[in-house]
């Protein structure tokens, strides 16, 4: 038996048309609409696109938002960005010389250059994939 209201509305309605349930809030019936959960992590490169979005994109930040595509997308951006920031650094590491004898022979010499590559990969890595 379907709840009816006072005045003889139902306050749940399913349209055939597009397949969408409705509720009824005082005169007007509004879509049971949910947003899909995301099962992928968000991670550390998604996090910084949602801030980058939020500030530099908000047209793009409340598309994102409305088409329920947010979530996504950011776990998109992470899986790509940890791809580009691993190829980048080995890259590096190739070009700097960095190897587990420098390690072994000059252990200050190998973080500074780690750290060095980290960087610089992390910096291309914003610019490709966080920030366009």
């Amino acid at each position: 038996m379907k709840q009816m209201t006072e005045n003889a509305l139902p306050i749940h309605i399913h349209d055939e048309r597009n397949g969408l349930d409705y509720t009824l809030y005082g005169d007007y019936y509004l879509p049971d609409l949910e947003v899909p959960k995301e099962q992928r992590p968000i991670g550390r490169w998604g996090r910084m696109r949602l801030v980058y979005l939020k500030e530099h994109r908000p047209g793009l930040y409340t598309q994102l938002i409305l088409s329920g595509t947010l979530d996504s997308h950011l776990a998109d951006v992470n899986e790509q960005a940890e791809t580009r920031f691993d190829t980048i650094l080995s890259g590096y590491k190739r070009l700097y010389g960095i190897s587990e004898q420098l390690k072994a022979e000059d252990q200050m010499r190998w973080v500074q250059m780690m750290n060095l590559a980290r960087a610089e990969a992390e910096a291309s890595v914003l610019d490709e994939i966080i920030c366009a």
